[in-house]
């Protein structure tokens, strides 16, 4: 039994990631490496912002990899490592191979590496069944390297790289005299060890005769042989035997099934192939890589157990929020700083959430108590996240270990963190060019009040006419993006730095009712027609306006 699939732990955060969800999966991931020695992948499980990726360009890494589903793979169970075989090999060496790897099914390989066929045992099987065909051995143009090897033969004359294409086999077991009427040119002749019977095949235009019982051939057959371009084999077998193996010369491709081959990718679903293989009497599939070359095969019995992708998740724990495929993941650890949601685990997970303002917070102190150094980039990629989710420390959620680490991880960075927080900040809210539906759901989660499924959008950005300009267009879009998503209701937030306050647009059935009870605002202080109030001093999805929602609709 081979040992267990290595499989890569994946590091990643939320859908529509910001800052700390992207800058947290690297960071850990990082972590978990050099802490364990195991190579942990970070990914991503959306489209990276503008203010992520201007982080990332300042300090030259690339983003991470996106997957968009982590329901387990073919890549993620064992594949069966069988060799392809070359199209020419014989029936026989194709039958040792199956018993050698107890298998049922071999596939036929180009040089390339592109599967061209497959040939099971029933294939093999059914090949003996047109034995009442003489011709069958040409039909099938076969190499006399295969009749040979068969045969365990020695080429006495010929050429074993040539093949026998035309004629049929017969055993000469009749005086020469006879042989006359029944040998045909271009014929195989398996014979004895008799003088008269060689030279009469030689005469008769015979392709290939096979002297059998290790007779051997005399140096006037061998010469006559050469002159009329006849191959000559000894073998030590009997007649009786030499004609019954001689048929498993044959190669292979002619018997192989080369039309409506059912093969899988590597990136296949497990769940879909699953339905596949059930509909399917065959035992073996052939696996293929993305370029559409064999791989190796897989089996129903490989599916049995299989287990999903290790997966660590960082800034959420909210199912609605977390990369698809969760639930067939084999969930490792959770790193958050939000309130406890609803993702489930089949087994115990570790599990650190804290009540600071952001992730990477926590993964700093991690790295700290694991006493390993903070590198430089790393570092700038901890701060950053920090200053995005607090706001450069203007949110509710930021609490002085945010603000101390922020610092700390600044000073190893070598930034200046209130110039590099502008920068950051202004790179973020850059909305030139972009679309009403990319604005909307660049930071974009999902939340559960009972029993309302809630989507809340946020942009934050230091330039106020920017926002004004956006408040309009947000009005317009938010009541597609509801009907789009099929949620209960839509907010989005417009809010502004300097000032601490934002501008909630909402749209849905008894949005403006809730919102209204949530900040106990009074509905004569507000217009209905704008879709939208003013909360000053509320800067924090998680932390002021979800927990406000979710409270309102309890009540």
């Amino acid at each position: 039994m081979p040992d267990e699939i290595q499989r890569t732990p994946i590091v990643i955060g939320h859908k529509n990631p910001d800052t700390d969800s992207i800058c947290s999966a690297i960071c850990y991931a990082n972590l978990k490496t050099r802490a364990t020695g195991i190579l942990h992948e970070p990914a991503r499980a959306g489209k990276v912002n503008g203010e992520t990726q201007y982080v990332l360009d300042y300090f030259g890494l690339e983003a991470p990899k996106l997957v968009e589903d982590v329901r387990t793979q073919v890549r993620d169970i064992e594949i069966r490592q069988m060799d392809g075989v070359n199209r020419n090999i014989s029936l026989k060496k194709a039958w040792n191979l199956m018993q050698a790897n107890n298998a049922v099914t071999l596939p036929i390989v180009m040089e390339n590496g592109a599967l061209e066929g497959l040939i099971t045992v029933g294939d093999i099987t059914k090949s003996y069944m047109n034995i009442y065909d003489s011709s069958i051995l040409s039909k099938a143009h076969t190499q006399y390297s295969n009749i040979l090897e068969t045969l365990e033969g020695d080429l006495i004359v010929g050429d074993e790289n040539t093949y026998f294409n035309q004629g049929k086999v017969l055993v000469a077991a009749a005086n020469p005299d006879l042989m006359e009427f029944y040998i045909e040119p271009h014929d195989l002749v398996i014979l004895g060890n008799r003088y008269e019977s060689q030279l009469c095949a030689i005469e008769m235009e015979a392709d290939c005769i096979i002297v059998c019982e290790g007779a051997g051939a005399s140096l006037t057959i061998r010469k006559l042989a050469e002159q009329h371009g006849c191959t000559v084999i000894a073998t030590a077998y009997d007649t009786y035997t030499a004609a019954r193996l001689i048929n498993q010369s044959m190669p292979v491709s002619y018997f192989m099934t080369t039309d409506k081959l059912i093969t899988f990718e590597e990136d296949d679903y497990i769940d879909e192939i699953r339905e596949v293989m059930a509909s399917k009497r065959h035992r073996d599939f052939p696996i293929l890589d993305k370029n559409g070359l064999y791989k190796g095969m897989i089996s129903r019995r490989n599916l049995l157990g299989a287990r999903g992708k290790q997966v660590i998740l960082v800034d959420h724990n909210e199912r609605s929020q977390a990369v698809d495929g969760i639930e067939d993941a084999d969930i490792r650890e959770i790193i958050d700083h939000h309130r406890l949601g609803t993702v489930e685990t089949i087994s115990p997970v570790f599990f650190r959430n804290q009540p600071l303002g952001c992730t990477a917070t926590i993964v700093y102190q991690m790295y700290q108590e694991a006493g390993i150094e903070v590198e430089p980039k790393i570092a700038g990629l901890l701060c950053s996240a920090i200053v995005s989710d607090t706001l450069l420390f203007r949110s509710p959620t930021c609490t002085e270990v945010d603000r101390q680490s922020a610092v700390k991880l600044a000073q190893i960075a070598g930034i200046d963190i209130e110039k590099y927080a502008r920068d950051m900040f202004a790179a973020g809210s850059n909305l030139k060019g972009k679309n009403d539906s990319e604005i909307f759901y660049q930071d974009f989660k999902t939340f559960t009040a009972g029993k309302l499924i809630i989507g809340v959008a946020q942009v934050s950005s230091l330039n106020e006419e920017e926002l004004l300009r956006l408040r309009g267009r947000m009005c317009d879009y938010i009541k597609q993006a509801r009907a789009d998503r099929g949620m209960d209701m839509m907010f989005f937030m417009l809010t502004n730095i300097i000032t601490q306050s934002t501008e909630l647009i909402y749209e849905g059935q008894g949005a403006e009712q809730l919102a209204f009870k949530a900040f106990h605002m009074e509905n004569d202080n507000i217009s209905r027609q704008e879709h939208w109030i003013c909360l000053p001093g509320v800067v924090s999805r998680k932390k002021q306006l979800v927990p406000a929602l979710v409270l309102a609709a309890q009540e």
